[in-house]
């Protein structure tokens, strides 16, 4: 189900092009598209505790997958505000995956197999990435783009009808039932208590914390690289591009790595404090290391990827372990957001930092100053791990 949810959200943008001229807009227009998708994915992450608790994680996710699918079908409309309202549903049926998924792992996995499961799991977000790269243009050119559309639907339907044949039992430790849910979920409130859930334990701020400083790292990552490589070392495009194949094949095997290093370990909070140093090394590595050879600049774009993103499995494995067993969902949740808002923010602070410099250079010293920062400080101060009653 991450797969497909990945996949689907990753052929919006490979479509951009196409949406936007059925909708007589620029094609710089797309942004707004995935500024409406975030907007659906914060929502739910801060007000869609209640539903899951309600339904269930699969039956959410089964749910989450359904919206999906209707919001490709809206935006694929020749009409830019349908195709708004779908961006909308998009982003309400793919949050589902992090606080749902947590549940469902940390009820099923054995313990001492935790951390690789939640970190194959999270290496579903690049591979259906990889799988949308390799397969929407040509589903566009042998369908069309309604038939591509359809293809895309059909596929993530398919996906939430399958997830049937384990609903029933993994379900079957769900929350209270709550059928006033759809008003907790329009509900201000419910915005404050994302925050407060993260301090039911004292690892999870700083948890929350160290998912905020690697979001900001992995987001400045993906947006600007390519850009970089091009416009202020020289690279060709197709050159820049294998460089970012080579940064996000290598964050998938690192996520299943780390997983399993972790479960040896024993302790994923001083492998995320650990990762945090490398990944602020290895973006400063990059950068002065830009001018070099190409075999130098692959070998830190398989570091930065593996660094930089590989993290995320540990990182959920940690807040579930973390977190009282009621509330795994929610304190997910609650951690997402906020890595989340670093996702949003540091392109926008990369931008204009890089603006006022007229370089990439300082915002990208910038990003792994803080994550580095941040790595030292979870060393020094790392907070008991056993989870409340």
């Amino acid at each position: 189900m991450q797969v497909a949810s990945s996949f689907a959200a990753a052929a919006i943008p490979l479509l951009g092009p196409i949406l936007t001229l059925r909708w007589g807009l620029a094609p710089e227009d797309i942004g707004y598209v995935s500024a409406v998708v975030s907007v659906g994915i914060c929502w739910f992450l801060a007000c869609g505790g209640p539903m899951l608790d309600h339904y269930g994680p699969i039956r959410t996710l089964q749910l989450g997958l359904v919206l999906v699918a209707a919001g490709l079908a809206l935006l694929a409309q020749p009409l830019g505000a349908l195709g708004l309202v779908g961006a909308l549903l998009v982003g309400l049926g793919l949050a589902p995956n992090t606080p749902a998924g947590s549940q469902v792992l940390m009820r099923a996995s054995p313990p001492e197999h935790r951390t690789l499961i939640f970190s194959i799991k999270q290496a579903g977000v690049p591979l259906g990435g990889a799988i949308a790269g390799i397969v929407v243009a040509p589903l566009v050119l042998a369908f069309g783009f309604t038939g591509a559309v359809v293809a895309l639907v059909a596929i993530v339907i398919a996906c939430a009808l399958l997830a049937q044949l384990f609903q029933r039992r993994l379900d079957a430790e769900k929350g209270p039932r709550n059928p006033g849910w759809p008003r907790l979920f329009l509900s201000p409130s419910s915005l404050t208590r994302a925050a407060r859930v993260l301090n039911s334990h004292p690892a999870l701020p700083m948890l929350t914390a160290m998912g905020v400083a690697f979001s900001i790292t992995q987001s400045c990552i993906t947006a600007f690289t390519a850009t970089y490589m091009v416009t202020e070392r020289g690279q060709s495009l197709a050159q820049a591009g294998l460089y970012m194949s080579m940064l996000l094949a290598a964050s998938t095997v690192a996520r299943i790595f780390f997983g399993w290093l972790a479960d040896r370990l024993g302790n994923g909070l001083t492998l995320l404090s650990v990762l945090a140093l490398g990944a602020g090394g290895a973006v400063l590595l990059l950068v002065w290391s830009a001018p070099a050879s190409p075999w130098l600049i692959y070998g830190c774009m398989v570091l930065v990827g593996a660094t930089s993103m590989g993290w995320n499995g540990v990182h959920m494995a940690e807040l579930a372990r973390a977190s009282p067993v009621a509330l795994i969902g929610e304190v997910t949740s609650g951690a997402s957001l906020f890595g989340f808002i670093g996702s949003i923010c540091g392109p926008l602070m990369f931008a204009v930092v890089a603006g006022r410099t007229g370089s990439f250079t300082w915002p990208f010293v910038l990003v792994a100053g803080q994550l580095i920062a941040f790595g030292v400080f979870a060393l020094c101060r790392r907070p008991d791990r056993t989870p409340p009653a």
